[in-house]
């Protein structure tokens, strides 16, 4: 069994994993060494680790996690991957980037695969059915822009996404969300067309924590599978644990 954690910011994701199939998940404000050392004591058949931090690593985690039997992986831009990297700067690439594309992957191999992560930031991302990854595009998320439009001008409030949006805004709150909503789904399908245009059977895959708001708004055929980055960062560490047997 793996354990895949993923420390954010605001929010730290944890996932068992048997194989490729997820067995557990569950979200906390914070991750704490007592909580890693009763998880893994309740579960004593977890082999490998990887842990992925974009916000602080709680005091007394890494201890915890360096005393597994098998596999710990602190991935970072050094880390081995079984896909081509040709990002020119991979010191500052996210991490949920590469284990997207690295996923999309391995359910696509014969295939170019666009990935489209609508989280805080939206992110397009390409991987190649060679396995290279050349790298993407990104551009503001769906909170962020309703943020952006309150925050950075004197009158506009902030409008939530949840609502009418129609083609004109009849009042000023509409009109936001017709703008934000509307532009996004435009910004992502002309993307896609234009991915599309120059592959052969391209495929989309649509995650992140906006995803269900998009999915079925798109014109374009997506697949949509919200714990990519959880099944990548999983398949990232049996590629490292196979590759030190």
């Amino acid at each position: 069994m793996n354990l895949v954690l993923d420390i954010g910011n605001t929010r730290s994701k944890v996932f068992l994993f048997a194989g490729e199939e997820i067995r557990e998940r569950s979200g906390h404000r914070e991750i704490s060494s007592s909580f890693l050392k009763d998880l893994l004591e309740g579960h004593p058949q977890v082999r490998n680790a990887i842990l992925t931090a974009t916000g602080p690593i709680p005091g007394g985690v890494l201890p915890v996690l360096e005393e597994i039997p098998g596999l710990f992986l602190h991935l970072g831009p050094d880390t081995p991957l079984p896909i081509r990297n040709l990002y020119r700067s991979q010191e500052t690439l996210g991490y949920d980037r590469i284990a997207g594309v690295v996923e999309a992957h391995a359910r696509f191999p014969q295939n170019d695969v666009l990935v489209i992560d609508a989280g805080t930031a939206l992110t397009f991302d390409l991987i190649t059915a060679t396995g290279d990854f050349p790298g993407g595009n990104i551009s503001p998320g769906l909170q962020m822009r309703f943020r952006a439009l309150a925050g950075q001008t004197r009158s506009l409030p902030l409008v939530t996404p949840e609502g009418e949006y129609p083609e004109v805004g009849t009042t000023t709150e509409e009109a936001i969300r017709a703008g934000v909503v509307q532009g996004m789904l435009t910004e992502i399908d002309g993307t896609i067309d234009r991915f599309a245009g120059s592959r052969q059977d391209l495929r989309v895959i649509l995650t992140g924590g906006d995803a269900f708001f998009f999915d079925k708004k798109l014109k374009n055929s997506i697949f949509v599978l919200p714990d990519l980055t959880a099944y990548g960062l999983n398949r990232i560490l049996e590629f490292n644990a196979q590759e030190t047997t």
